[in-house]
């Protein structure tokens, strides 16, 4: 039997309550005024009984004595009378606020279900083979259903819960202040993100700061009610946090109470799913769940303020401590610390012109810049110039390749150039022709020249030993420096002090005097070392 009222009977209920308080109200008012006619009535019939009386009463031209009444009562009836009113309609509007939720948590899973199926049905439409396709794929279709999608996208699927609560000292105008918020993301088994939620925790409790743990606790309890409240039977909730992994699972006993509170709140939260375990992650698949306990602290820390355009939402950035825009605030990737685009231009530069790469400013943060993303602020030929020094520096110096065609010289891995080679050209690697990925121009990787068609690398080299006129004056000119070609990524290295124990860049260890290769430190040739006149300096 279901024991839900409906919400028309319920309408219904709370009209007759209110009917039945003002007829009450109504009816104490009439026994009110008959008690008064009543007295009247007999104070006349007892005067026409008794002339004597009545001639008395008049030579003194007293008025009849009215009937007792007590003016306190009546006030307590009307404001018993209007508190009831009011607990009636306070309760009809909490009824009215619960229908509200329930319909649109109904509609939340309706469209929890919805993005469910149609993330399985575009897999499933990925594995379908090409012959399949095309012979069926104008007919290919899976509508979706309310009552099948409900059973096979709540009940049986396994979903992920991402949960992330954080703590963060910001800044608001003038004052610094503590902040905590919870971010939820919802996941299909196939990582797809279709929910996520928010909420806004208490930083400060009692003087006493929320700490991370127990941030992270409320943002995990938080996340496991939204999936009961959205009827999921199945769920694997995700932590980026090894001690909290350690207590969810009770492999360790939380030392602080209150942490342990938390502890125990999830567990039996746990207990409430056919199947609900706990999973430890790092923080960069944790991406969807910080983005949004972000926004929470982020909602806490911004106000709105007049400006040219209206209204708008201000946020101090705690660099400059400027109050700016939201707009002009910028959010760096992974660790999601915001500040105004003014000072991350400044802080980018300087980074790029002291030859290092940008990090987030707050104190401790490891989380590099993305450059790509710095477009924002960033002028297109400096994001460009620094996405160059940045690809430079991660590709190993011995696997390094430029394209040989002036108008180009775009720099590739040797790796990477020979996988996107091999898609046009059959023995790419054995020939050694390669094919620019950014002009499509051919080239041979061993000479460092255009394709060199019908001709091996040896005879090219033969009859052409100077394929350029200014290759030919940089041998002439380090024959007459002394300096020394590496033979292993062919840079010229240039003795200018020390001893001939040379290491080039690549890695490469040598002899300066004869070339001849060092292994483990020592030398396999009987060259000297090195020479007092390159060691000694004389003094001015």
């Amino acid at each position: 039997m279901d024991d839900r009222t409906d919400p028309d009977d319920l309408g219904t209920i709370l009209s007759e309550q209110r009917r039945d308080i003002m007829a009450a109200k109504t009816l104490d008012s009439d026994l009110d005024m008959a008690f008064k006619l009543q007295m009247q009535e007999a104070m006349a019939a007892s005067l026409a009984l008794n002339p004597s009386l009545a001639s008395s009463s008049s030579s003194r031209n007293s008025p009849p004595p009215s009937p007792p009444h007590d003016a306190n009562l009546d006030l307590i009836l009307d404001l018993a009378a209007t508190l009831m009113l009011e607990d009636v309609e306070r309760f009809a509007q909490e009824w009215e606020d619960h229908e509200r939720t329930v319909s649109e948590m109904m509609k939340t899973k309706e469209d929890l279900n919805r993005r469910i199926h149609d993330q399985t049905f575009a897999a499933d439409l990925r594995d379908v083979p090409e012959d399949y396709w095309d012979k069926h794929g104008d007919y290919y279709e899976r509508p979706y259903c309310e009552d099948d999608s409900k059973a096979a996208a709540v009940e049986t699927e396994n979903l992920r819960l991402y949960c992330k609560g954080l703590v963060s000292e910001e800044r608001v105008r003038d004052m610094k202040v503590v902040v905590a918020g919870a971010g939820i993301a919802i996941c299909d088994p196939r990582d797809n993100l279709i929910f996520e939620a928010r909420k806004n925790l208490e930083a400060v409790v009692d003087g006493v700061v929320l700490s991370n743990e127990a941030s992270e606790l409320e943002a995990i309890i938080e996340g496991l009610n939204k999936a009961l409240t959205l009827d999921l039977k199945s769920v694997t909730f995700y932590c980026d946090d090894y001690m909290l992994y350690q207590y969810v699972t009770n492999r360790v006993r939380p030392g602080n109470s209150k942490v342990a509170t938390l502890v125990n709140q999830v567990a039996l939260l746990q207990r409430k799913f056919e199947y609900c375990s706990p999973s430890l992650v790092a923080r960069t698949d944790i991406k969807f769940a910080l983005k949004v306990a972000r926004e929470a602290i982020v909602s806490q820390i911004t106000w709105r303020a007049d400006s040219s355009n209206g209204k708008s939402l201000k946020e101090t950035c705690v660099i400059c401590f400027e109050e700016t825009d939201v707009a002009e605030m910028f959010s760096i990737d992974g660790c999601l610390h915001r500040y105004c685009c003014s000072c991350m231009k400044q802080h980018v530069e300087v980074k790029f012109l002291n030859g290092m790469g940008a990090q987030c400013p707050h104190e401790g943060c490891k989380n590099e810049v993305n450059i790509d993303s710095c477009a924002k602020f960033l002028a297109p030929k400096l994001v460009e110039a620094i996405s160059q020094r940045i690809k430079e520096s991660s590709i190993p110096v011995t696997d390094k390749v430029y394209c040989p065609n002036p108008r180009c010289s775009a720099l590739m891995s040797k790796k990477e150039v020979l996988e996107y080679t091999k898609t046009t050209f059959v023995r790419a690697e054995q020939t050694g022709v390669r094919r620019c990925m950014k002009c499509h121009y051919y080239f041979c990787i061993n000479c460092k020249v255009p394709w060199h068609f019908n001709m091996t690398c040896y005879d090219y080299k033969r009859s052409r030993p100077y394929p350029h006129r200014e290759d030919q004056l940089l041998n002439s000119l380090a024959t007459r420096k002394l300096w020394r070609q590496c033979v292993k990524c062919n840079h010229m290295v240039e003795l200018a002090e020390g001893c001939y124990h040379i290491t080039c860049r690549c890695g490469y260890e040598f002899c300066y005097t004869c070339g001849a290769e060092w292994k483990n430190k020592k030398a396999t040739c009987s060259c000297r070392i090195w020479d007092e006149h390159n060691i000694i300096r004389e003094q001015p």
